[in-house]
């Protein structure tokens, strides 16, 4: 890693002194409810999976198992942006990207979907314009390229 993508100790201390961004705890909160929500359908799909008439038993139990892994990634971003942990906003952006892609499938559905698929994608650009706010880049003590250790211009 470059010193640009390694937090300075003083970029450290100063990131957990001041309040927490309302945006960055706004972020972390639409992160966990992703999280949740995948937990609660993966679980909701593997107790009908094993419970109900599903036409293949094995994959229920298979996809219900997978969400509820998947959804370790969102959670544990949420926990990582609660925290201020830098390294946190890359999985929830990945999060967010995935989502939108999930969005846009439920979009192309004829069904009740539909719905679910305008939620989504308005909770994962939500997301997304919160994450690459500068004020939430500031507080995880993340610099962008061509910063010197103090984040305030080239370095020479």
């Amino acid at each position: 890693m470059t010193p640009q993508q390694n937090p300075a100790p003083e970029a450290e201390a100063a990131r957990d002194t001041g309040p927490r961004p309302t945006r960055l705890t706004a972020a972390a909160a639409l992160a966990a409810l992703e999280g949740l929500a995948l937990v609660v359908g993966g679980a909701w799909i593997l107790v009908e999976g094993l419970t109900g008439e599903p036409d293949d038993r094995g994959s229920a139990v298979t996809g219900g198992i997978t969400l509820i892994v998947l959804a370790l990634l969102p959670l544990l971003a949420a926990r990582g942006l609660l925290g201020r942990r830098g390294w946190s906003r890359g999985p929830a952006v990945i999060t967010q990207l995935v989502a939108l892609l999930v969005a846009y499938d439920l979009l192309q559905a004829d069904s009740m979907a539909i719905p679910a698929g305008i939620v989504l994608a308005v909770v994962a650009v939500v997301a997304l314009v919160l994450l690459v706010n500068p004020a939430t880049t500031r507080a995880l003590g993340i610099k962008g390229p061509g910063r010197d250790r103090d984040g305030d211009g080239e370095r020479g």
